[in-house]
């Protein structure tokens, strides 16, 4: 089969988890887990109060305001350490998209039971998610590694940019399903909590039903071939030694580990700005549930022509000046929401605008600039480090949002303490040398870097 039946088949992975990113972790589960840790910590709470009361968790006092954000904090951590074992397993994997469909599944099945969170069980929230977060990470290293394989340098940009568009269009059709559910739940007999569940199942069994597609697809898609040697030491044995291996040669390439802590700060950004948006709009400026579900929409549509531009904007101007111009208008949304009146929609709107052009084509050209920068048959491995500070496992963005909350009670000081994360990661992108960083890990120089 050629790597054109390959990309097809490849595009498709985008569209089955970006229900689960879309509907579940964006939109849904965040206030929804909140709402829970607030009935368990203060079953009396009146509309319009704040919970003061800290739940207990191993000990410490955590405000029910900051469980969600510290949960995907400690989401994080656990992937940022097992992630870099699970590249090192993909690359010696014979056949990555079974590799695949295995780590789906198991995120499917507990993005299928966060249906199962009600009354004031948040500690099984906490879990789920936590599993759910590891697993999408883990599958996305080895899907974003196959794209080295299926697409060449120069059309790297163009092939990430149709993934994450394609991407932006399943995840909006779910949600505009989602939508009309819970604008109306009364007339399926569910009250809101309930359709929220509901939901949220569909998201799971969205993600766990076309990730079959890649998967049949690219069923035949070998991995990378490796020496006798290497294989008689074993999948654990030998992804430890091609561990140990990946991090002596990340110190001779110094542009990609740049880029590596470059992308740490900027992605962290902008994950945490679309994993907590819509605790914010709902708790601090007011809005209801379905607003926010309204905005997301809009959002998911606009973001497919947003990665679509930005992936032409790069074969004219380089994915690496259109991801710093991008991080600008980064910087100039959380200010912006900072400033956002409450209860007020046209410029709620106008920033959910501004959020779908520049989200898709930051995502899709950072992923594309990387795979510039790893070295050949090594990609899953360094991917697994990308994949460490990738979409729904960041840490220190939710960290400093959630911590910022606990001191102030208040979500704007939290949003706008994020643009330092994206001032800290444009200035060191502008440092990283993509020409020498591309030649330094082997690899063809695109046409326009």
């Amino acid at each position: 089969m050629g790597n054109e039946h390959y990309r097809k088949s490849w595009y498709w992975y985008d569209w089955a988890n970006s229900a689960y990113v879309t509907t579940t972790a964006t939109v849904l589960f965040t206030p929804y887990l909140t709402a829970v840790a607030e009935s368990a910590a203060c079953p009396d709470l009146a509309d319009g109060e704040v919970c003061r009361t800290n739940l207990q968790v191993l000990g410490i006092g955590i405000s029910p305001g900051s469980l969600a954000p510290f949960t995907v904090t400690v989401a994080t951590i656990v992937s940022a350490i097992a992630l870099i074992f699970v590249g090192a397993i993909a690359d010696r994997s014979p056949r990555p998209a079974r590799l695949l469909g295995a780590f789906a599944g198991v995120g499917a099945l507990a993005a299928c039971l966060m249906s199962l969170v009600r009354g004031t069980n948040w500690q099984l929230g906490v879990v789920l998610l936590i599993v759910a977060t590891l697993s999408l990470g883990a599958s996305l290293v080895v899907y974003d590694a196959i794209l080295c394989r299926i697409a060449s340098p120069d059309d790297r940009d163009k092939v990430s940019s149709r993934g994450w568009a394609l991407g932006y269009l399943g995840g909006g059709l779910l949600l505009a399903v989602n939508f009309l559910m819970l604008s109306n739940p009364e007339r399926l007999g569910l009250d809101r909590g309930g359709a929220v569940r509901v939901s949220m199942l569909m998201a799971g069994l969205w993600w766990a039903a076309f990730t079959l597609v890649p998967v049949i697809g690219m069923w035949r898609l070998r991995g990378v071939e490796r020496p006798e040697v290497a294989r008689t030491a074993g999948i654990v044995g030998g992804s430890l030694r091609q561990l140990a291996s990946t991090f002596r040669e990340l110190r001779l390439l110094p542009q990609t580990m740049l880029f590596l802590v470059a992308y740490l700060f900027f992605n962290d950004g902008i994950q945490t700005v679309i994993g907590q948006s819509s605790l914010y709009g709902q708790r601090e400026l007011g809005f209801p549930e379905t607003t926010m579900l309204t905005l997301f929409l809009m959002v998911q549509f606009v973001g497919i022509g947003g990665a679509l531009l930005f992936g032409l904007l790069a074969r004219r101007f380089g994915a690496w000046r259109c991801v710093l111009g991008g991080l600008v208008l980064w910087s100039g949304v959380v200010v912006f929401a900072f400033f956002l009146p409450e209860e007020t929609l046209p410029p709620l709107f106008a920033l959910g605008v501004a959020i779908g052009l520049v989200l898709g084509g930051t995502q899709a050209l950072s992923r594309s600039l990387y795979s510039q920068l790893v070295p050949k048959n090594r990609e899953a491995e360094f991917f697994s480090l990308y994949q460490a500070m990738e979409r729904g496992t960041s840490w220190f963005g939710t960290l400093t949002f959630g911590i910022v909350y606990q001191l102030t009670d208040s979500y704007r000081p939290a949003i706008v303490a994020l643009v330092v994360f994206f001032l800290i990661g444009g200035v060191l992108l502008s440092r990283v040398d993509m020409r020498q960083g591309i030649l330094d890990a082997g690899n063809e120089v695109p046409e326009v870097v």
